[in-house]
């Protein structure tokens, strides 16, 4: 049990076959008490339902600041302290660069960036009074290797930000004792990728990958397991890519 007892909080986290749900789900099986934050309040709270008595959802737009910090508040009311927090909320769009408008820039960069900060910022003071904490950000192969299948331009510069605020953050962070950690997943088979991937398509993909499969929501849920437990005291400011291979530096 990696994180008995522990409160977390996964963002995005209400999609059946999404990252963030397999992440909550495995971190409850490990004895967390898991918070789920999504936009839909019904849908949060009936995804932490769905793994278990103890855990809770929350309505929650990580793109709006007030929103974060009484979202973040109704935890500590409820669980009294905050140790992880995996910033998994995000959006993509399939849009070629002299297709971006500035409303498609600033939907994804503030989901995934913007929303990335806000969390961090809420969740901090509660890290930094318990003394410790562990904060992972979901970033993507999309932003080490600019583009992939689903994503545009923008995509790739948002997630791409999200690597370096990481950064940023372990190393202010670091003397309070609060570690701050970056993933990024390659293809992972989720409900944003259902069905649009033809078989010629996986076929090609394929090639480029040595491990030869696309990757699960229990792939990446197991490195946030890592990043937020124990088992990684002493890892911050790093990118764990979880990808089977495709992008080897």
């Amino acid at each position: 049990m990696l994180l008995q007892d522990k409160v977390c909080i996964v963002t995005g986290a209400a999609s059946a076959r999404g990252l963030g749900r397999s992440t909550a789900q495995l971190f409850a099986d490990h004895g967390a008490k898991v918070a789920i934050f999504d936009l839909d309040a019904r849908a949060a709270e009936d995804a932490a339902a769905a793994i278990g008595p103890d855990h809770r959802g929350y309505a929650c737009d990580v793109t709006d600041k007030g929103a974060c910090q009484a979202a973040t508040s109704h935890v500590l009311s409820d669980f009294g302290a905050i140790d992880v927090l995996v910033n998994n909320a995000g959006i993509t769009q399939p849009i070629k660069t002299l297709d971006i408008t500035a409303d498609n820039y600033q939907a994804v960069l503030d989901v995934s960036l913007r929303g990335t900060l806000y969390m961090s910022q809420a969740v901090i003071p509660a890290m930094t009074t318990g003394g410790k904490g562990a904060i992972v950000c979901m970033s993507s192969v999309s932003a080490q290797r600019g583009g992939g299948v689903f994503g545009g331009p923008h995509y790739s510069a948002a997630k791409a930000g999200v690597l370096g605020l990481a950064k940023a953050m372990a190393r202010e962070l670091g003397p309070a004792g609060i570690r701050v950690n970056s993933i990024t997943p390659g293809l992972i088979q989720t409900d944003i990728t259902a069905g649009k991937l033809s078989a010629e398509m996986k076929a090609e993909i394929l090639k480029g990958i040595p491990l030869n499969r696309l990757g699960d929501a229990i792939d990446v849920a197991r490195i946030c397991l890592f990043l937020a437990s124990d088992l990684s005291s002493y890892v911050t400011g790093a990118t764990i890519d979880v990808n089977g291979g495709m992008l080897i530096h």
